[in-house]
């Protein structure tokens, strides 16, 4: 059975960073392509970086230039690096296969004041 574990989270002022992460359990890691998504209050889930078996990044438009998704295939960890953070990051930030997607983790909140 597939295990997702977030961390990282916690409440910072905008401008701000946070290192997210996310250890994953039960499948072989190394293979699939993995992403971050979040949720915030009221809006569905959506994708926020994803990253390939081989490491090519992509970024969503609001994600690109202030976040970086990276690998570490020995820890079967997957991280977000957020760099400038607004309030309108505040959500709560899960990590996935990009496909076929497993059952979600509890995620990890994010908060940003302004």
């Amino acid at each position: 059975q597939v295990q997702l574990v977030e961390s990282g989270g916690g409440l910072v002022q905008a401008g701000g960073s946070l290192r997210l992460s996310c250890v994953v359990s039960g499948t072989i890691f190394s293979g699939h392509a993995m992403g971050w998504y979040r949720q915030a209050p009221g809006n569905q889930r959506e994708v926020v970086a994803t990253i390939s078996s081989g490491g090519n990044a992509y970024y969503v438009d609001h994600a690109l230039g202030r976040f970086t998704i990276s690998r570490d295939n020995a820890k079967n960890t997957v991280y977000l690096q957020m760099n400038s953070l607004k309030p309108e990051d505040t959500a709560v930030y899960y990590c996935n296969r990009v496909s076929p997607q497993t059952n979600w983790g509890q995620g990890t909140q994010v908060a940003v004041s302004s």
